[in-house]
C-alpha cells in the first residue's frame, strides 16, 4: 500500500471516532440503551439504516447495530463478548461464522451489501431487505467531474490501470478497504478479479468522499449513502464528491431518490445462521415480508435505499452458503 493511500486510511479513522459523538438524528454510532436482543456488525454501506431500524423495531430493544468503525473492539452482550470490530461485509460475516462455530452467542447477524461468495453449503442465509446502487464519486471542483459518464470498458480499464486520464486529468483511482461487500460487488459489475487491480489504485475507507482529496480521485460509492449523507440524514461525509453516470445511466432520479434500475444495482442483506431461522425473535424480525423489517419502508427510504418485493425472502438457494 501507498503512502497516501496509508494517510487517506488514517484520516478517515480519525474522522470515525470523532464522529461517534457527533452523528447527526436519527442515527446513532453504537446502540446508546444498553444491550439489544439480536446484535449484529460489518457493512459500512447498511450500519445507518440498521441503526435507524435498530431504534424504530420494537421500540429500540431488540436490534443491536455496531458501526464499521469506531473503537477498536465492541462489547455486544453484558457479559463477555469483547470481539474487534467487523469492519465490512466480509468481515462481519467472518466474525458471525465465528460466533456460530464456537457457539459464543456474541453475534446474531452480519450486514452484508455482497451476496455469498460461496455457495458451496448452506450453512448462512442472506436476507434481502433493500436496494441500493454503486457508481463512481469524484470531486466536483475536478474537471474529471465534468458530464462525467464512464462505460464499465472504461471502468475495467481505470482499475486495471491502463485507462489512466478522463477529461485531461490524470487518475488516482480508489477501492474500499479489502473487507468491503462494496468492493467485492463493484469488481464484480466491472469484471476486474481481486488479482487483476492495477498497482495504480489505492485504499480509503468506504463511503467516506472526504478521502478523496485531489482532482484525479475516483472511487465507488453507494448511492444510498450519497443521499443519506448530503440530505443530513447521517454524518455527512460525502467531502466534495459528486456522482458520475455509468453506461449513461443516472444513479439518481430526477427527485434525488435512488434509481433503482441504476447499471449496478444490488440487494443488500442481514446474513443469518439457517440453522436459526427457526428462532422466533430472528425470523419475526427479518424473515418473510411481514417481517418487522421489511414493515418499516419508510425508515429504509429516509436512508436513500428503495424497497423491495423480495424483502425478507429466505428460499432462494443462490443467497444460502457460507464465504
Amino acid at each position: 500500500m501507498n503512502v497516501k493511500s496509508r494517510a487517506r486510511i488514517g484520516a478517515v479513522v480519525s474522522a470515525a471516532a470523532l464522529a461517534v459523538g457527533a452523528m447527526a438524528a436519527p442515527a446513532v454510532a453504537d446502540p446508546s440503551n444498553g444491550f439489544r436482543v439480536l446484535a449484529g456488525a460489518g457493512s459500512d454501506t447498511t450500519q445507518d439504516v440498521l441503526n435507524g431500524l435498530g431504534d424504530s423495531v420494537d421500540g429500540g430493544n431488540t436490534v443491536a447495530s455496531y458501526d464499521a468503525t469506531g473503537t477498536a473492539t465492541v462489547k455486544t452482550r453484558a457479559t463477555g463478548c469483547v470481539i474487534n470490530r467487523p469492519n465490512g461485509s466480509s468481515a462481519g460475516i467472518d466474525a458471525l461464522r465465528n460466533a456460530v462455530d464456537n457457539n459464543t452467542g456474541c453475534l446474531d447477524f452480519a450486514r452484508s451489501s455482497r451476496g455469498p461468495a460461496d455457495t458451496s453449503t448452506t450453512d448462512l442465509t442472506w436476507i434481502p431487505f433493500a436496494k441500493d446502487a454503486v457508481t463512481v464519486a469524484v470531486r466536483g471542483d475536478s474537471a474529471l467531474s465534468n458530464g462525467l459518464n464512464l462505460t464499465t470498458a472504461q471502468l475495467h480499464d481505470v482499475y486495471t490501470c491502463s485507462l489512466t486520464s478522463v477529461n485531461g486529468v490524470a487518475l488516482t483511482p480508489l477501492l474500499p478497504q479489502t473487507n468491503s461487500g462494496t468492493r467485492t460487488f463493484f469488481l464484480g459489475q466491472i469484471g476486474v478479479a481481486e488479482s487483476a487491480v492495477g498497482t495504480c489504485v489505492g485504499s480509503m475507507q468506504e463511503h467516506n468522499g472526504e478521502a478523496l482529496d485531489s482532482a484525479g480521485d475516483i472511487a465507488p460509492y453507494s448511492v444510498a449513502q450519497y443521499i443519506a449523507q448530503t440530505g443530513g440524514i447521517v454524518n455527512d461525509r460525502h467531502g466534495a464528491t459528486v456522482l458520475g453516470r455509468v453506461n449513461g445511466s443516472a444513479p439518481q432520479n430526477a427527485d434525488g431518490t435512488l434509481n433503482v434500475d441504476f447499471t449496478y444495482n444490488r440487494d443488500v442483506y442481514n446474513v443469518v445462521p439457517t440453522s436459526k431461522l427457526s428462532n422466533a425473535t430472528i425470523a419475526s424480525t427479518f424473515a418473510g415480508s411481514g417481517s418487522k423489517v421489511c414493515n418499516d419502508a419508510d425508515t429504509i427510504q429516509l436512508y436513500g435505499f428503495g424497497v423491495i418485493t423480495n424483502c425478507g425472502d429466505t428460499t432462494d438457494p443462490d443467497l444460502k452458503g457460507e464465504r
